[in-house]
């Protein structure tokens, strides 16, 4: 192929652009706010969890000591009938009189231990109300560094966008400057080549493959003329000579 020289060095200005581009889509798709932020989801999405199961258990407990109030008020109630007929002494026989003070002190043991059951749903209900608290100000706080982590993520994303788009724009005024039939050699190469399709000759070293030609190779370079399109021959990039490729 053969390609003015001019035209060829340009291949050298469209590919720093092209790095440029790839080397903001590398950082765009490496962003450790990235990585902090997917991190930070299943921070939450733990915590969210973890916020259902300890107000559960709050709800569950309510329950638990709304039943152990409840179980108080009859057995409550019957003492206090009990000493009411007792006290204004309504039960006049003494054996029946015998079972009712036995039945009163029966209740009042049956009181203390449903109050000592009431007594203990209480604090775990207070226990764990501490820790649902505890736990939605936790997962609050990594919503927040979410936030933060998001907004700085966005922030960066958006000076990413703005470069490439003028990289872009620069690359299509490098790109409509070239030699079409140039221009597709270029671009299918740097589509094979890992976004690298010419490579400057320095110092009878490809710029691409970063490997030294041989002497026959060299040779063939020096005496090649100067429209003539060379490719390396370890990496079949294109190679653009300049006063620096040695020749």
């Amino acid at each position: 192929m053969k390609a003015a020289a001019e035209a060829q060095h340009r291949l050298l200005t469209l590919q720093a652009v092209d790095t440029a581009i790839a080397q903001l889509d590398h950082r765009r798709n490496t962003l450790e706010e990235t990585t902090q932020a997917r991190t930070l989801q299943a921070e939450r999405a733990h915590a969210a969890e973890r916020v259902i199961e300890v107000e559960t258990r709050v709800f569950d407990l309510d329950a638990e000591l709304a039943k152990a109030e409840a179980d108080l008020v009859p057995v409550r109630e019957r003492r206090v009938r009990n000493q009411q007929r007792v006290q204004d002494g309504s039960v006049s026989d003494p054996k029946a009189l015998q079972g009712l003070l036995a039945e009163i002190d029966h209740i009042g043991r049956r009181i203390g231990e449903l109050e000592d059951t009431a007594l203990d749903a209480m604090q775990e209900l207070e226990d764990a109300r501490a820790l649902a608290a505890a736990t939605v100000a936790d997962k609050a706080a990594i919503e927040d560094r979410m936030r933060v982590v998001l907004k700085a993520r966005e922030e960066k994303l958006t000076a990413i966008a703005a470069e490439r788009g003028r990289r872009e724009i620069e690359r299509d005024a490098i790109a409509a400057a070239l030699p079409s039939e140039l221009l597709s050699l270029y671009t299918r190469i740097a589509t094979k080549a890992g976004g690298v399709g010419a490579a400057l000759l320095r110092g009878g070293r490809c710029g691409g493959c970063q490997l030294e030609a041989n002497a026959s190779d060299m040779n063939r370079y020096r005496t090649a003329a100067p429209d003539e399109v060379l490719r390396c021959e370890d990496c079949n990039r294109i190679l653009v000579r300049t006063e620096a490729s040695g020749l």
